[in-house]
């Protein structure tokens, strides 16, 4: 049997904070955030790739769009309307913008990266809020009009279709990467209610969020939706998270009309936003970090898969980006039954190449194309077992 030894590099944080409080950080000068080469606009929502290259932007007036992490921006010729909510895949191929505002508005999408956009065959409402599947293929909607207020889609947002759901007001909802979760969030009088479905809204089951008030909700999850972060805009409020869907909740002592949240793929890096700040966490949110950003009054905000590079965008001004270097983190898994090992790593916003040694001297790389898996959005590569020692690492070109 060959022996396969991953060389990992690991984030090491320090875990702070005391019953079910987060800590809160002073701000430290080493999160510098810069702005892209956007124009400054009344900015709304923003979705990512998953390698955070290929990012769409919405304000009341533009769809914008960058494939190169903002270095430039185009509008494809997007016809204008006050547009409220945006989606995008893993690979940022499909897309999703809802019209919001006006009290009456469409669900535009885009199959090839916003070359073309089309209006789908959704109903006539004011959109709330959009997520995607990592394939693109499956998609729900919110509205806040009255009535059926859950839209869902299986074919990336072409048409849609309601079925029974019982809760008459529902904001910000997110899904599972596989796009079989879906996670939607219910202010109540003194909280919140999180609605979770398994089966692709068929059915629903709830948790409650002992929040001391959830106006305006915003939420994102990590890729299997276990964890959950929900920050609270309305008059203002505070940051709650979960890890384990929904069960039970952490809740911070930072005080902000937050605009937005975004979340690493396995949960462990967050961001919200509000006025004037900027705060981002390590761990899962036990720990946030007020970031040395321009006093802006932040409105949304999305994140890599890695979580190493983020963008947060102003109402009004321009959209910035924080990138931090990632730690290459390769992982096992050992399967000799079917006579194979398989490597795996998280989608890396920074170009990564996985090479093969059978000393530690020499290296070279391995001519396995990686897969990716939608469920977690990992690059897997399958290594045949042998009687001979090998290595791997995770290297940059």
């Amino acid at each position: 049997m060959r022996i396969i030894r991953g060389i990992r590099k690991f984030w090491a944080t320090a875990l702070a904070g005391c019953g079910c409080l987060f800590a809160i950080i002073p701000e430290t000068p080493a999160q510098s955030w810069t702005p892209t080469l956007a124009p400054s606009m009344d900015w709304i929502s923003l979705a990512s790739s998953a390698d955070g290259s290929r990012l769409l932007a919405a304000s009341y007036t533009a769809l914008l769009l960058s494939t190169n992490a903002g270095v430039t921006w185009t509008t494809n010729n997007v016809p204008s309307h006050a547009w409220a909510c945006v989606a995008s895949s893993a690979d940022g191929n499909e897309l999703l913008a809802g019209e919001g505002f006006t009290g009456a508005g469409l669900i535009y999408f885009s199959t090839n990266g916003g070359a073309i956009w089309t209006t789908s065959s959704v109903p006539i409402k004011t959109w709330s809020s959009l997520a995607m599947s990592a394939d693109g293929t499956e998609a729900m909607a919110l509205s806040s009009t009255t009535g059926s207020p859950l839209y869902v889609s299986t074919n990336s947002g072409a048409t849609w279709t309601t079925n029974a759901f019982s809760a008459s007001f529902v904001e910000s909802v997110v899904s599972s990467l596989n796009g079989n979760q879906w996670e939607v969030v219910q202010p109540v009088l003194n909280g919140g209610v999180l609605l979770i479905s398994t089966n692709f809204g068929v059915s629903w089951t709830s948790n409650y969020i002992n929040a001391t008030l959830l106006d305006s909700p915003h939420m994102a999850a990590s890729a299997d939706g276990s964890t959950i972060v929900v920050g609270q805009a309305g008059n203002g409020g505070y940051i709650y998270t979960s890890t384990n869907s929904g069960v039970s909740w952490y809740t911070n002592s930072v005080h902000r009309v937050w605009g937005s949240v975004a979340a690493s793929a396995d949960g462990r890096r967050m961001i919200a936003v509000s006025y004037p700040s900027i705060y981002t966490s390590p761990d899962s949110g036990m720990t946030w970090v007020s970031n040395n950003a321009p006093g802006l009054s932040w409105s949304a905000a999305a994140s890599s898969a890695d979580g190493n590079v983020l963008y947060a965008a102003a109402y009004p001004g321009g959209i910035y980006t924080l990138r931090t270097t990632p730690a290459p983190s390769l992982n096992l898994s050992l399967t000799p039954a079917n006579g194979s090992t398989g490597l795996f790593w998280t989608i890396p916003s920074t170009n990564f190449v996985l090479q093969q040694s059978p000393d530690l001297s020499s290296w070279s790389n391995v001519t396995n194309t990686p897969t990716l898996n939608p469920t977690n959005l990992q690059n897997q590569v399958t290594i045949p077992l042998t009687n001979n020692q090998g290595f791997y690492r995770l290297t940059t070109p």
